[in-house]
Protein backbone atom coordinates (compact mmCIF):
# COMPACT_ATOMS: atom_id res chain seq x y z
CA UNK A 1 0.00 0.00 0.00
CA UNK A 2 2.89 2.35 0.83
CA UNK A 3 4.56 1.71 -2.54
CA UNK A 4 1.26 2.43 -4.39
CA UNK A 5 0.84 5.71 -2.51
CA UNK A 6 4.42 6.80 -3.39
CA UNK A 7 3.86 5.90 -7.03
CA UNK A 8 0.72 8.09 -7.20
CA UNK A 9 2.59 11.05 -5.69
CA UNK A 10 5.43 10.62 -8.21
CA UNK A 11 2.97 10.62 -11.16
CA UNK A 12 1.19 13.71 -9.82
CA UNK A 13 4.46 15.65 -9.47
CA UNK A 14 5.53 14.76 -13.02
CA UNK A 15 2.22 15.99 -14.42
CA UNK A 16 2.45 19.29 -12.51
CA UNK A 17 6.00 19.92 -13.84
CA UNK A 18 4.76 19.19 -17.40
CA UNK A 19 1.89 21.70 -17.12
CA UNK A 20 4.29 24.32 -15.69
CA UNK A 21 6.66 23.89 -18.66
CA UNK A 22 3.70 24.25 -21.07
CA UNK A 23 2.65 27.51 -19.37
CA UNK A 24 6.20 28.83 -19.60
CA UNK A 25 6.41 27.95 -23.29
CA UNK A 26 3.09 29.71 -23.93
CA UNK A 27 4.30 32.82 -22.18
CA UNK A 28 7.50 32.80 -24.26
CA UNK A 29 5.49 32.49 -27.47
CA UNK A 30 3.14 35.30 -26.50
CA UNK A 31 6.10 37.52 -25.61
CA UNK A 32 7.80 36.73 -28.95
CA UNK A 33 4.59 37.39 -30.88
CA UNK A 34 4.14 40.71 -29.14
CA UNK A 35 7.71 41.79 -29.93
CA UNK A 36 7.24 40.72 -33.58
CA UNK A 37 4.00 42.74 -33.79
CA UNK A 38 5.73 45.84 -32.42
CA UNK A 39 8.58 45.38 -34.89
CA UNK A 40 6.23 45.05 -37.87
CA UNK A 41 4.36 48.16 -36.84
CA UNK A 42 7.57 50.12 -36.78
CA UNK A 43 8.56 48.80 -40.23
CA UNK A 44 5.12 49.51 -41.72
CA UNK A 45 5.11 53.02 -40.33
CA UNK A 46 8.48 53.69 -41.98
CA UNK A 47 7.46 52.07 -45.32
CA UNK A 48 3.82 53.23 -45.35
CA UNK A 49 4.01 55.13 -48.67
CA UNK A 50 5.43 52.18 -50.61
CA UNK A 51 2.89 49.79 -49.00
CA UNK A 52 -0.11 51.90 -50.00
CA UNK A 53 1.08 51.87 -53.61
CA UNK A 54 1.41 48.09 -53.52
CA UNK A 55 -2.09 47.61 -52.05
CA UNK A 56 -3.59 49.90 -54.72
CA UNK A 57 -1.94 47.97 -57.51
CA UNK A 58 -3.11 44.62 -56.18
CA UNK A 59 -6.69 45.93 -55.69
CA UNK A 60 -6.80 47.23 -59.26
CA UNK A 61 -5.73 43.85 -60.65
CA UNK A 62 -8.40 42.06 -58.62
CA UNK A 63 -11.10 44.44 -59.91
CA UNK A 64 -10.03 43.80 -63.52
CA UNK A 65 -10.18 40.04 -62.96
CA UNK A 66 -13.69 40.24 -61.44
CA UNK A 67 -14.93 42.38 -64.35
CA UNK A 68 -13.58 39.91 -66.93
CA UNK A 69 -15.16 37.00 -65.05
CA UNK A 70 -18.56 38.70 -65.00
CA UNK A 71 -18.47 39.47 -68.74
CA UNK A 72 -17.38 36.07 -70.04
CA UNK A 73 -19.30 33.86 -67.56
CA UNK A 74 -23.05 33.18 -68.22
CA UNK A 75 -25.46 34.41 -65.51
CA UNK A 76 -26.10 31.91 -62.73
CA UNK A 77 -29.49 30.17 -62.64
CA UNK A 78 -31.72 30.72 -59.67
CA UNK A 79 -31.55 28.04 -57.06
CA UNK A 80 -33.43 27.15 -53.94
CA UNK A 81 -30.74 29.02 -52.00
CA UNK A 82 -31.60 32.33 -53.69
CA UNK A 83 -35.36 31.78 -53.86
CA UNK A 84 -36.06 29.93 -50.65
CA UNK A 85 -38.41 32.69 -49.51
CA UNK A 86 -40.42 32.39 -52.78
CA UNK A 87 -41.96 28.88 -53.05
CA UNK A 88 -43.52 29.61 -56.43
CA UNK A 89 -40.22 30.74 -57.84
CA UNK A 90 -38.55 27.59 -56.55
CA UNK A 91 -41.12 25.47 -58.38
CA UNK A 92 -40.50 27.33 -61.63
CA UNK A 93 -36.77 26.84 -61.24
CA UNK A 94 -37.14 23.14 -60.57
CA UNK A 95 -39.22 22.80 -63.73
CA UNK A 96 -36.45 24.42 -65.78
CA UNK A 97 -33.71 22.32 -64.22
CA UNK A 98 -35.66 19.06 -64.36
CA UNK A 99 -35.59 18.97 -68.17
CA UNK A 100 -39.33 18.68 -68.90
CA UNK A 101 -38.88 16.73 -72.13
CA UNK A 102 -36.92 14.03 -70.35
CA UNK A 103 -38.94 13.75 -67.11
CA UNK A 104 -42.62 14.46 -67.88
CA UNK A 105 -42.93 13.25 -71.45
CA UNK A 106 -46.54 12.40 -72.29
CA UNK A 107 -46.68 9.24 -74.43
CA UNK A 108 -48.89 9.03 -77.51
CA UNK A 109 -50.06 5.58 -76.45
CA UNK A 110 -52.16 4.87 -73.43
CA UNK A 111 -50.07 1.82 -72.62
CA UNK A 112 -51.12 -1.73 -71.75
CA UNK A 113 -53.03 -1.79 -68.47
CA UNK A 114 -54.38 -5.33 -68.51
CA UNK A 115 -58.02 -4.21 -68.36
CA UNK A 116 -60.79 -3.18 -70.72
CA UNK A 117 -61.06 0.59 -70.96
CA UNK A 118 -64.41 0.50 -72.70
CA UNK A 119 -66.59 -1.57 -70.38
CA UNK A 120 -67.08 -2.58 -66.78
CA UNK A 121 -66.21 -6.11 -65.76
CA UNK A 122 -69.01 -5.93 -63.17
CA UNK A 123 -71.84 -4.77 -65.44
CA UNK A 124 -73.07 -8.29 -66.21
CA UNK A 125 -74.10 -8.73 -62.58
CA UNK A 126 -76.64 -5.87 -62.57
CA UNK A 127 -79.62 -4.60 -64.56
CA UNK A 128 -82.23 -1.86 -64.37
CA UNK A 129 -85.54 -2.77 -62.72
CA UNK A 130 -88.37 -0.30 -62.16
CA UNK A 131 -91.62 -2.28 -62.29
CA UNK A 132 -94.18 -1.43 -59.62
CA UNK A 133 -94.88 -3.87 -56.82
CA UNK A 134 -98.25 -5.59 -56.44
CA UNK A 135 -99.19 -3.22 -53.62
CA UNK A 136 -98.66 -0.13 -55.76
CA UNK A 137 -102.05 1.44 -56.47
CA UNK A 138 -102.91 2.39 -60.04
CA UNK A 139 -104.00 5.88 -61.10
CA UNK A 140 -107.65 5.02 -61.69
CA UNK A 141 -107.95 3.77 -58.10
CA UNK A 142 -106.36 6.66 -56.26
CA UNK A 143 -106.67 9.88 -58.31
CA UNK A 144 -109.14 12.33 -56.80
CA UNK A 145 -111.38 14.40 -59.10
CA UNK A 146 -110.91 18.17 -59.22
CA UNK A 147 -107.38 17.96 -57.84
CA UNK A 148 -104.83 19.32 -60.32
CA UNK A 149 -101.09 19.78 -59.91
CA UNK A 150 -99.10 22.14 -62.11
CA UNK A 151 -95.38 22.84 -61.93
CA UNK A 152 -93.07 25.48 -63.37
CA UNK A 153 -89.60 24.07 -63.97
CA UNK A 154 -86.34 25.97 -63.57
CA UNK A 155 -82.93 26.09 -65.21
CA UNK A 156 -81.59 24.38 -68.31
CA UNK A 157 -82.76 21.21 -70.03
CA UNK A 158 -81.47 18.62 -67.57
CA UNK A 159 -82.34 20.61 -64.47
CA UNK A 160 -85.88 20.91 -65.85
CA UNK A 161 -85.84 17.19 -66.52
CA UNK A 162 -85.34 16.46 -62.82
CA UNK A 163 -88.34 18.67 -62.03
CA UNK A 164 -90.57 16.86 -64.53
CA UNK A 165 -89.59 13.45 -63.15
CA UNK A 166 -90.22 14.50 -59.56
CA UNK A 167 -93.54 16.14 -60.48
CA UNK A 168 -94.88 12.72 -61.54
CA UNK A 169 -94.09 11.32 -58.10
CA UNK A 170 -95.54 14.34 -56.27
CA UNK A 171 -98.79 14.01 -58.26
CA UNK A 172 -98.99 10.38 -57.14
CA UNK A 173 -98.33 11.33 -53.50
CA UNK A 174 -101.11 13.95 -53.62
CA UNK A 175 -103.56 11.70 -55.55
CA UNK A 176 -103.75 14.50 -58.11
CA UNK A 177 -103.89 14.82 -61.88
CA UNK A 178 -100.69 16.24 -63.34
CA UNK A 179 -100.87 18.97 -65.97
CA UNK A 180 -98.04 18.86 -68.53
CA UNK A 181 -95.23 20.91 -66.92
CA UNK A 182 -94.23 24.37 -68.06
CA UNK A 183 -90.62 24.74 -69.14
CA UNK A 184 -88.48 27.65 -67.95
CA UNK A 185 -88.31 30.30 -70.67
CA UNK A 186 -86.81 33.09 -68.56
CA UNK A 187 -83.54 31.67 -67.29
CA UNK A 188 -80.03 32.45 -68.50
CA UNK A 189 -80.48 30.50 -71.74
CA UNK A 190 -83.71 32.27 -72.82
CA UNK A 191 -85.01 29.18 -74.63
CA UNK A 192 -88.63 29.67 -75.71
CA UNK A 193 -89.24 25.96 -76.33
CA UNK A 194 -92.30 24.40 -74.76
CA UNK A 195 -92.60 20.85 -73.43
CA UNK A 196 -94.01 19.52 -76.72
CA UNK A 197 -91.09 20.96 -78.71
CA UNK A 198 -88.52 18.93 -76.78
CA UNK A 199 -90.39 15.90 -75.39
CA UNK A 200 -92.92 13.55 -76.92
CA UNK A 201 -96.10 14.56 -75.06
CA UNK A 202 -98.34 11.71 -76.17
CA UNK A 203 -95.73 9.09 -75.27
CA UNK A 204 -95.22 10.72 -71.87
CA UNK A 205 -98.94 10.59 -71.07
CA UNK A 206 -99.56 7.06 -72.31
CA UNK A 207 -96.40 5.58 -70.77
CA UNK A 208 -97.44 6.70 -67.28
CA UNK A 209 -101.19 6.20 -67.64
CA UNK A 210 -101.27 3.33 -65.12
CA UNK A 211 -99.38 5.39 -62.52
CA UNK A 212 -100.57 8.99 -62.78
CA UNK A 213 -103.29 10.74 -64.74
CA UNK A 214 -101.71 13.40 -66.96
CA UNK A 215 -103.50 16.02 -69.07
CA UNK A 216 -102.16 18.60 -71.52
CA UNK A 217 -103.81 21.66 -69.98
CA UNK A 218 -105.90 22.67 -67.01
CA UNK A 219 -109.63 22.05 -67.70
CA UNK A 220 -112.38 24.64 -67.25
CA UNK A 221 -114.55 24.70 -64.17
CA UNK A 222 -118.19 25.36 -65.10
CA UNK A 223 -117.19 27.42 -68.12
CA UNK A 224 -114.46 29.20 -66.12
CA UNK A 225 -110.80 28.32 -66.02
CA UNK A 226 -109.39 27.12 -62.73
CA UNK A 227 -107.18 29.73 -61.10
CA UNK A 228 -104.27 27.77 -59.59
CA UNK A 229 -102.74 28.81 -56.29
CA UNK A 230 -99.03 29.50 -56.78
CA UNK A 231 -96.71 28.29 -54.01
CA UNK A 232 -93.29 26.87 -53.39
CA UNK A 233 -92.12 24.00 -51.23
CA UNK A 234 -88.74 23.57 -49.51
CA UNK A 235 -86.03 21.59 -51.16
CA UNK A 236 -85.90 17.84 -50.51
CA UNK A 237 -89.51 17.82 -49.33
CA UNK A 238 -90.65 14.25 -48.55
CA UNK A 239 -94.11 12.65 -48.80
CA UNK A 240 -95.24 13.90 -45.39
CA UNK A 241 -94.01 17.38 -46.23
CA UNK A 242 -96.22 17.51 -49.35
CA UNK A 243 -99.20 16.14 -47.48
CA UNK A 244 -98.86 18.81 -44.78
CA UNK A 245 -97.95 21.81 -46.93
CA UNK A 246 -99.67 21.27 -50.27
CA UNK A 247 -102.60 18.91 -49.78
CA UNK A 248 -104.74 21.29 -47.68
CA UNK A 249 -104.31 24.04 -50.27
CA UNK A 250 -105.05 21.60 -53.08
CA UNK A 251 -108.28 20.49 -51.39
CA UNK A 252 -109.36 24.08 -50.98
CA UNK A 253 -108.29 25.60 -54.32
CA UNK A 254 -108.40 22.37 -56.43
CA UNK A 255 -105.44 23.59 -58.52
CA UNK A 256 -101.92 24.34 -57.30
CA UNK A 257 -98.85 25.44 -59.23
CA UNK A 258 -95.48 24.71 -57.63
CA UNK A 259 -92.92 27.26 -58.84
CA UNK A 260 -89.18 26.85 -59.42
CA UNK A 261 -89.73 23.14 -59.19
CA UNK A 262 -86.26 21.65 -59.22
CA UNK A 263 -84.88 19.28 -56.59
CA UNK A 264 -87.99 19.83 -54.45
CA UNK A 265 -88.43 16.13 -53.71
CA UNK A 266 -86.44 14.16 -51.16
CA UNK A 267 -83.76 11.76 -52.32
CA UNK A 268 -85.05 9.16 -49.87
CA UNK A 269 -88.51 7.81 -50.54
CA UNK A 270 -90.12 4.41 -50.25
CA UNK A 271 -89.03 1.97 -52.94
CA UNK A 272 -92.22 2.07 -55.03
CA UNK A 273 -92.01 5.86 -55.33
CA UNK A 274 -88.34 5.62 -56.34
CA UNK A 275 -89.25 3.09 -59.01
CA UNK A 276 -91.92 5.49 -60.28
CA UNK A 277 -89.19 8.09 -60.57
CA UNK A 278 -87.22 5.67 -62.73
CA UNK A 279 -90.19 4.85 -64.97
CA UNK A 280 -90.76 8.55 -65.55
CA UNK A 281 -87.08 9.17 -66.28
CA UNK A 282 -85.97 6.14 -68.27
CA UNK A 283 -89.19 5.15 -70.03
CA UNK A 284 -91.66 8.03 -70.23
CA UNK A 285 -89.46 11.06 -71.00
CA UNK A 286 -88.61 10.66 -74.68
CA UNK A 287 -87.39 13.38 -77.02
CA UNK A 288 -89.39 14.43 -80.06
CA UNK A 289 -88.90 12.46 -83.27
CA UNK A 290 -86.95 15.27 -84.94
CA UNK A 291 -84.43 15.42 -82.06
CA UNK A 292 -84.13 11.63 -81.91
CA UNK A 293 -83.53 11.38 -85.66
CA UNK A 294 -80.67 13.88 -85.75
CA UNK A 295 -79.23 12.45 -82.54
CA UNK A 296 -79.19 9.01 -84.15
CA UNK A 297 -77.40 10.44 -87.21
CA UNK A 298 -74.72 12.01 -85.01
CA UNK A 299 -74.10 8.71 -83.21
CA UNK A 300 -73.89 6.81 -86.51
CA UNK A 301 -71.34 9.28 -87.86
CA UNK A 302 -69.21 8.86 -84.76
CA UNK A 303 -69.42 5.06 -85.18
CA UNK A 304 -68.24 5.45 -88.77
CA UNK A 305 -65.14 7.23 -87.51
CA UNK A 306 -64.38 4.75 -84.74
CA UNK A 307 -65.80 1.56 -83.35
CA UNK A 308 -65.64 3.05 -79.86
CA UNK A 309 -65.56 6.69 -78.78
CA UNK A 310 -65.52 8.92 -75.72
CA UNK A 311 -68.10 11.63 -75.11
CA UNK A 312 -66.79 14.50 -72.99
CA UNK A 313 -69.05 17.01 -71.27
CA UNK A 314 -66.36 19.66 -71.06
CA UNK A 315 -68.38 22.41 -69.29
CA UNK A 316 -65.67 25.07 -69.54
CA UNK A 317 -67.89 27.95 -70.62
CA UNK A 318 -67.46 31.47 -69.18
CA UNK A 319 -70.69 31.29 -67.16
CA UNK A 320 -69.59 28.06 -65.46
CA UNK A 321 -66.19 29.44 -64.53
CA UNK A 322 -67.66 32.75 -63.34
CA UNK A 323 -70.28 31.09 -61.16
CA UNK A 324 -67.82 28.65 -59.62
CA UNK A 325 -65.45 31.45 -58.64
CA UNK A 326 -62.45 29.55 -59.99
CA UNK A 327 -59.28 31.16 -61.34
CA UNK A 328 -57.09 29.71 -64.11
CA UNK A 329 -54.07 32.01 -64.24
CA UNK A 330 -55.27 34.59 -66.77
CA UNK A 331 -54.37 37.59 -64.63
CA UNK A 332 -56.44 40.75 -64.36
CA UNK A 333 -58.03 40.16 -67.76
CA UNK A 334 -59.55 36.87 -66.63
CA UNK A 335 -60.62 38.32 -63.27
CA UNK A 336 -62.30 41.22 -65.03
CA UNK A 337 -64.10 39.11 -67.64
CA UNK A 338 -65.38 36.44 -65.27
CA UNK A 339 -66.05 38.94 -62.50
CA UNK A 340 -68.40 40.88 -64.77
CA UNK A 341 -70.38 37.69 -65.53
CA UNK A 342 -70.44 36.71 -61.85
CA UNK A 343 -72.26 39.95 -60.95
CA UNK A 344 -75.41 38.52 -62.55
CA UNK A 345 -75.90 36.45 -59.40
CA UNK A 346 -76.16 39.05 -56.63
CA UNK A 347 -76.48 36.48 -53.87
CA UNK A 348 -73.10 34.82 -54.44
CA UNK A 349 -70.51 35.16 -51.71
CA UNK A 350 -67.06 36.54 -52.44
CA UNK A 351 -65.12 33.77 -54.10
CA UNK A 352 -61.93 32.21 -52.77
CA UNK A 353 -60.48 30.55 -55.91
CA UNK A 354 -57.76 28.66 -54.07
CA UNK A 355 -60.22 27.21 -51.56
CA UNK A 356 -62.76 26.30 -54.26
CA UNK A 357 -60.15 24.48 -56.36
CA UNK A 358 -58.61 22.79 -53.31
CA UNK A 359 -62.02 21.35 -52.45
CA UNK A 360 -62.44 19.92 -55.94
CA UNK A 361 -65.19 22.34 -57.01
CA UNK A 362 -63.46 23.69 -60.12
CA UNK A 363 -63.74 22.09 -63.57
CA UNK A 364 -60.48 20.72 -64.88
CA UNK A 365 -58.95 22.63 -67.77
CA UNK A 366 -59.20 20.91 -71.18
CA UNK A 367 -55.48 20.09 -70.93
CA UNK A 368 -55.94 18.51 -67.49
CA UNK A 369 -58.85 16.42 -68.79
CA UNK A 370 -56.63 15.21 -71.63
CA UNK A 371 -53.78 14.29 -69.29
CA UNK A 372 -56.17 12.40 -67.02
CA UNK A 373 -57.53 10.38 -69.95
CA UNK A 374 -54.05 9.57 -71.23
CA UNK A 375 -53.00 8.45 -67.76
CA UNK A 376 -56.07 6.21 -67.58
CA UNK A 377 -54.92 4.49 -70.77
CA UNK A 378 -56.61 6.26 -73.70
CA UNK A 379 -54.18 6.82 -76.55
CA UNK A 380 -54.00 9.61 -79.12
CA UNK A 381 -55.90 7.50 -81.65
CA UNK A 382 -59.11 7.65 -79.56
CA UNK A 383 -61.98 9.69 -80.99
CA UNK A 384 -63.62 12.21 -78.64
CA UNK A 385 -67.01 13.86 -79.04
CA UNK A 386 -67.10 17.09 -77.04
CA UNK A 387 -70.45 18.30 -75.73
CA UNK A 388 -69.90 21.93 -74.91
CA UNK A 389 -71.01 25.46 -75.49
CA UNK A 390 -68.58 28.27 -76.17
CA UNK A 391 -65.33 27.38 -74.38
CA UNK A 392 -63.66 30.20 -72.47
CA UNK A 393 -60.84 31.60 -74.63
CA UNK A 394 -61.84 29.25 -77.43
CA UNK A 395 -59.12 27.57 -79.45
CA UNK A 396 -56.35 28.80 -77.17
CA UNK A 397 -57.87 26.78 -74.33
CA UNK A 398 -58.70 23.74 -76.47
CA UNK A 399 -55.30 23.50 -78.19
CA UNK A 400 -53.58 21.29 -75.54
CA UNK A 401 -56.52 18.85 -75.51
CA UNK A 402 -56.56 18.66 -79.32
CA UNK A 403 -52.81 18.04 -79.30
CA UNK A 404 -53.33 15.04 -77.00
CA UNK A 405 -56.41 13.80 -78.89
CA UNK A 406 -56.38 15.03 -82.51
CA UNK A 407 -59.58 13.11 -83.36
CA UNK A 408 -61.74 15.85 -81.86
CA UNK A 409 -65.41 16.17 -82.79
CA UNK A 410 -68.59 18.04 -81.86
CA UNK A 411 -72.10 18.28 -83.26
CA UNK A 412 -70.96 21.34 -85.23
CA UNK A 413 -68.20 19.36 -86.96
CA UNK A 414 -70.13 16.18 -87.80
CA UNK A 415 -73.47 17.76 -88.74
CA UNK A 416 -74.13 20.31 -91.46
CA UNK A 417 -75.42 23.82 -90.81
CA UNK A 418 -78.63 22.87 -92.58
CA UNK A 419 -79.15 19.89 -90.26
CA UNK A 420 -78.58 22.00 -87.16
CA UNK A 421 -80.61 25.01 -88.32
CA UNK A 422 -83.95 23.93 -86.73
CA UNK A 423 -82.21 23.48 -83.36
CA UNK A 424 -79.37 26.02 -83.23
CA UNK A 425 -81.48 28.89 -81.85
CA UNK A 426 -82.73 26.79 -78.92
CA UNK A 427 -80.26 25.83 -76.21
CA UNK A 428 -82.53 23.08 -74.86
CA UNK A 429 -82.81 21.32 -78.21
CA UNK A 430 -79.06 21.58 -78.81
CA UNK A 431 -78.46 20.16 -75.33
CA UNK A 432 -80.83 17.29 -76.18
CA UNK A 433 -78.61 16.35 -79.15
CA UNK A 434 -75.53 16.27 -76.93
CA UNK A 435 -77.49 14.23 -74.38
CA UNK A 436 -78.21 11.52 -76.98
CA UNK A 437 -74.61 11.25 -78.18
CA UNK A 438 -73.24 11.21 -74.63
CA UNK A 439 -75.75 8.54 -73.63
CA UNK A 440 -74.80 6.33 -76.59
CA UNK A 441 -71.02 6.77 -76.16
CA UNK A 442 -68.87 3.90 -74.97
CA UNK A 443 -67.28 6.05 -72.26
CA UNK A 444 -68.80 9.24 -70.89
CA UNK A 445 -66.51 11.76 -69.19
CA UNK A 446 -67.96 14.59 -67.15
CA UNK A 447 -65.97 17.63 -66.06
CA UNK A 448 -68.35 18.91 -63.39
CA UNK A 449 -70.96 17.44 -61.12
CA UNK A 450 -73.87 19.30 -62.71
CA UNK A 451 -77.30 18.28 -63.86
CA UNK A 452 -76.38 16.67 -67.19
CA UNK A 453 -73.55 14.76 -65.52
CA UNK A 454 -75.82 13.43 -62.77
CA UNK A 455 -78.74 12.56 -65.01
CA UNK A 456 -76.53 10.73 -67.52
CA UNK A 457 -74.51 8.95 -64.82
CA UNK A 458 -77.74 7.53 -63.40
CA UNK A 459 -79.08 6.59 -66.82
CA UNK A 460 -75.87 4.79 -67.77
CA UNK A 461 -75.97 2.86 -64.49
CA UNK A 462 -79.56 1.84 -65.17
CA UNK A 463 -78.84 0.69 -68.74
CA UNK A 464 -75.89 -1.62 -68.21
CA UNK A 465 -73.37 0.37 -66.18
CA UNK A 466 -71.55 1.84 -69.15
CA UNK A 467 -68.34 3.55 -67.94
CA UNK A 468 -68.84 7.08 -66.67
CA UNK A 469 -65.67 8.87 -65.57
CA UNK A 470 -65.87 11.67 -63.03
CA UNK A 471 -62.57 13.40 -62.22
CA UNK A 472 -61.61 13.11 -58.57
CA UNK A 473 -60.82 16.81 -58.71
CA UNK A 474 -59.98 17.15 -55.04
CA UNK A 475 -57.09 14.69 -55.34
CA UNK A 476 -56.09 15.53 -58.91
CA UNK A 477 -55.76 19.23 -58.05
CA UNK A 478 -52.50 18.73 -56.11
CA UNK A 479 -51.21 16.20 -58.62
CA UNK A 480 -51.57 18.60 -61.54
CA UNK A 481 -49.74 21.32 -59.61
CA UNK A 482 -46.79 19.00 -58.97
CA UNK A 483 -46.75 17.05 -62.22
CA UNK A 484 -43.53 18.59 -63.54
CA UNK A 485 -41.63 17.25 -60.55
CA UNK A 486 -42.26 13.59 -61.36
CA UNK A 487 -41.98 11.18 -64.24
CA UNK A 488 -44.94 10.37 -66.46
CA UNK A 489 -45.16 6.85 -65.07
CA UNK A 490 -45.40 8.20 -61.52
CA UNK A 491 -48.06 10.71 -62.58
CA UNK A 492 -50.13 8.11 -64.47
CA UNK A 493 -49.95 5.65 -61.58
CA UNK A 494 -51.28 8.26 -59.15
CA UNK A 495 -54.09 9.29 -61.51
CA UNK A 496 -55.26 5.67 -61.80
CA UNK A 497 -55.15 5.32 -58.01
CA UNK A 498 -57.08 8.52 -57.38
CA UNK A 499 -59.74 7.59 -59.94
CA UNK A 500 -60.72 4.35 -58.20
CA UNK A 501 -64.35 4.83 -57.26
CA UNK A 502 -64.90 7.48 -59.94
CA UNK A 503 -65.16 5.27 -63.03
CA UNK A 504 -68.86 4.34 -63.03
CA UNK A 505 -68.45 0.84 -61.65
CA UNK A 506 -71.40 -0.79 -59.86
CA UNK A 507 -71.67 -0.11 -56.13
CA UNK A 508 -69.24 2.81 -56.28
CA UNK A 509 -71.76 4.89 -54.34
CA UNK A 510 -73.36 3.48 -51.22
CA UNK A 511 -77.14 2.95 -51.51
CA UNK A 512 -79.05 6.04 -50.43
CA UNK A 513 -76.02 8.30 -50.75
CA UNK A 514 -75.91 11.28 -53.04
CA UNK A 515 -78.64 12.46 -55.38
CA UNK A 516 -81.11 9.82 -56.58
CA UNK A 517 -81.02 10.81 -60.26
CA UNK A 518 -77.28 10.06 -60.21
CA UNK A 519 -77.46 6.92 -58.11
CA UNK A 520 -80.86 5.23 -58.67
CA UNK A 521 -79.99 2.28 -56.44
CA UNK A 522 -83.65 1.35 -55.81
CA UNK A 523 -83.99 0.67 -59.55
CA UNK A 524 -80.89 -1.49 -60.04
CA UNK A 525 -81.17 -5.21 -59.36
CA UNK A 526 -78.63 -7.99 -59.20
CA UNK A 527 -78.86 -10.95 -61.55
CA UNK A 528 -80.19 -14.08 -59.84
CA UNK A 529 -77.70 -16.86 -59.15
CA UNK A 530 -74.67 -14.66 -59.81
CA UNK A 531 -72.25 -13.48 -57.16
CA UNK A 532 -69.97 -10.57 -57.77
CA UNK A 533 -66.26 -10.77 -56.90
CA UNK A 534 -66.93 -8.23 -54.13
CA UNK A 535 -69.51 -10.52 -52.57
CA UNK A 536 -67.13 -13.46 -52.66
CA UNK A 537 -64.57 -11.33 -50.82
CA UNK A 538 -67.20 -10.23 -48.31
CA UNK A 539 -68.32 -13.82 -47.72
CA UNK A 540 -64.77 -14.93 -47.02
CA UNK A 541 -64.34 -12.06 -44.57
CA UNK A 542 -67.61 -12.98 -42.89
CA UNK A 543 -66.46 -16.55 -42.41
CA UNK A 544 -63.25 -15.28 -40.84
CA UNK A 545 -64.68 -12.49 -38.73
CA UNK A 546 -68.09 -13.87 -37.87
CA UNK A 547 -70.03 -11.37 -39.95
CA UNK A 548 -69.73 -8.59 -37.39
CA UNK A 549 -71.22 -5.19 -38.15
CA UNK A 550 -68.63 -2.43 -38.04
CA UNK A 551 -68.90 0.52 -35.66
CA UNK A 552 -69.46 2.85 -38.58
CA UNK A 553 -72.37 0.76 -39.88
CA UNK A 554 -73.92 0.65 -36.41
CA UNK A 555 -73.77 4.43 -36.19
CA UNK A 556 -75.42 4.77 -39.59
CA UNK A 557 -78.17 2.39 -38.56
CA UNK A 558 -78.84 4.38 -35.40
CA UNK A 559 -79.07 7.70 -37.24
CA UNK A 560 -82.47 8.84 -38.57
CA UNK A 561 -83.01 8.91 -42.29
CA UNK A 562 -82.02 12.35 -43.45
CA UNK A 563 -80.40 13.84 -46.50
CA UNK A 564 -76.74 13.32 -47.17
CA UNK A 565 -75.06 16.44 -45.70
CA UNK A 566 -72.28 16.27 -48.29
CA UNK A 567 -74.70 16.69 -51.16
CA UNK A 568 -74.95 20.29 -52.28
CA UNK A 569 -78.32 21.74 -53.23
CA UNK A 570 -78.35 22.07 -56.96
CA UNK A 571 -80.40 24.77 -58.54
CA UNK A 572 -80.17 27.59 -60.97
CA UNK A 573 -80.13 31.09 -59.51
CA UNK A 574 -81.91 33.88 -61.33
CA UNK A 575 -80.73 37.44 -60.92
CA UNK A 576 -82.63 37.69 -57.65
CA UNK A 577 -83.67 35.09 -55.11
CA UNK A 578 -87.34 35.23 -54.13
CA UNK A 579 -88.16 35.89 -50.48
CA UNK A 580 -89.42 32.32 -50.12
CA UNK A 581 -85.90 30.91 -50.28
CA UNK A 582 -84.28 31.38 -46.91
CA UNK A 583 -80.67 31.20 -45.87
CA UNK A 584 -81.39 27.88 -44.19
CA UNK A 585 -82.46 26.43 -47.54
CA UNK A 586 -79.55 27.96 -49.41
CA UNK A 587 -76.61 28.51 -47.07
CA UNK A 588 -73.98 28.60 -49.78
CA UNK A 589 -73.63 28.02 -53.49
CA UNK A 590 -70.36 26.25 -54.16
CA UNK A 591 -70.75 25.50 -57.85
CA UNK A 592 -72.79 26.37 -60.86
CA UNK A 593 -74.67 23.13 -61.43
CA UNK A 594 -76.42 23.75 -64.72
CA UNK A 595 -76.60 22.04 -68.08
Amino acid sequence: MLMLKNLKQLIFSVEMKKKKRERNNSNILLRASYELFIGLNVILWRKRHRLFSLVSAVSGCLLLLLFAFSVFTPPPTATEHFLSHHPSAVKKTEVVESNFDMVFQVPASGGTLGRDLWSSSQSKFYYGCSNASKSFQSADMKTHPNRYLMIATSGGLNQQRTGIIDAVVVAYILNATLVIPKLDQHSYWKDTSGFAEIFNVDWFISSLSRDVEIIKELPRNERKAWIPRSMRVPRKCNSKCYQIRVLPVLNKKHAVELTKFDYRLSNRLETDLQKLRCRANYQALRFTDSILELGKILVERMRMKAKQFIALHLRFEPDMLAFSGCYYGGGEKERGELGAIRKRWKTLHVSNPEKVRRHGRCPLTPEEVGLMLRALGFGSDVHIYVASGEVYRGEETLAPLKALFPNFHSKETIATNEELAPFSSFSGRMAALDYIVCDESDVFVTNNNGNMARILAGRRRYFGHKPTIRPNAKKLYKLFLDRNNMTWDEFASKVRTYQIGFMGEPKEVKPGKGEFHENPDSCICQANGLKTPQEDDENSKERKEGAEVSDEQQQQQQQPLEEDPDWTDIFYLDKELPDVITKQEHPEVEGFFSD
